[in-house]
């Protein structure tokens, strides 16, 4: 039996790689993917959420949210990391958007459709989540869980000294849904940091004359120039297809339940998740968290995936 999933995304390279690794894995059925402002603007999102899924052209296509651009966004993005369209300055052909429904009504569209049958994966900031929070709470009860890649447990920030991108990028909106009343699993850095990979991933890749192989051979070396010229760092983190790999192969992974809460307002800390891990917790638990994996299995398995996807375009 498939998984029903929503995959929520700001789509760089690594959000492109996990949708490569999750599209064609038989025990996933992507329902939607939707747009969410973060590592590029609004709009760019949305035209790299199509770009991805013409470029895969997967048998059944899913349906797709238009992003919208988040209120109290900061000035900041991944382009460096990324390219200026997000997507190792391919400049894939543009494709119309405006007839798109948003982002937040695709989801809440398909939680009343399939009734407790729909995981959402939120690989960005969770601005989607937040507005259907805000605006139809009906909706939440209707969701089977939400996968969060995002936030830090104990480990450093990677766009703050204390903050992980995503939860920095919309903090009240990571507030509001770390805050709802819904069944949550969150993937931190502390867990998708460790998992990098060297320059030898290339010659793991699917082959080029593939859909999959063509499009991750386009994207992946710019990641490792990136990395390697503006950060001095030999490996890249495939911080989404981690997260992506923690709903299918949940054994791989150590999980704990815990009380989190998302900083929304500190001048050094915002974004910061803070877990009340004192020997009497007085905060109530509101997620399991994944403390550890199996590293070496875990990348097996995530080069496995993307090979697979290969094998089917």
């Amino acid at each position: 039996m498939t998984r029903k999933i929503i995959i929520d995304c700001d789509p760089g390279i690594d959000d492109a790689t996990a949708i490569c690794m999750a599209l064609f894995d038989p025990r996933l059925e992507v329902l939607a993917i939707t747009a969410a402002a973060g590592t590029v603007d609004a709009d760019q999102a949305t035209s790299n959420v199509i770009a991805v899924v013409q470029q895969l052209d997967p048998t059944k296509y899913p349906r797709i949210g238009k992003a919208g651009p988040p209120e109290d966004a900061p000035v900041v993005d991944d382009r460096h990391l990324n390219g200026n369209d997000g997507l190792g300055d391919c400049n894939f052909p543009e494709t119309a958007r405006q007839h798109l429904p948003a982002s937040e009504k695709v989801i809440a569209e398909l939680a009343r459709k399939y009734p407790n049958e729909v995981t959402v994966v939120c690989l960005g900031p969770t601005t989607n989540i937040a507005r259907i929070c805000r605006r139809d709470p009906a909706i939440l009860p209707l969701l089977d869980k939400i996968v969060i890649g995002g936030g830090s447990v104990s480990h450093s920030g990677n766009v703050t000294a204390s903050a992980e991108f995503n939860m920095y990028f919309d903090p009240a909106a990571a507030h509001d849904v770390f805050e709802s009343a819904t069944t949550k699993s969150l993937v931190p850095l502390d867990i998708t940091d460790a998992m990098s990979f060297g320059v030898d991933l290339l010659e793991k890749l699917p082959a080029r004359y593939s859909r999959a192989g063509n499009l991750l051979h386009k994207l992946i070396p710019f990641a490792f120039r990136a990395a390697h010229q503006l950060l001095g760092r030999e490996l890249i983190p495939l911080y989404d297809a981690t997260t992506i790999l923690s709903l299918i192969e949940p054994d791989l992974f150590t999980w704990k339940s815990m009380a989190g809460k998302v900083e929304t307002r500190g001048e050094l800390t915002r974004g910061v998740t803070v877990f009340d891990q004192r020997l009497r917790p007085e905060w109530p638990i509101n997620m399991e968290v994944a403390v550890d994996v199996d590293a070496e299995e875990a990348h097996e398995m995530i080069i496995r995936g993307l090979r697979y996807a290969g094998q089917q375009t």
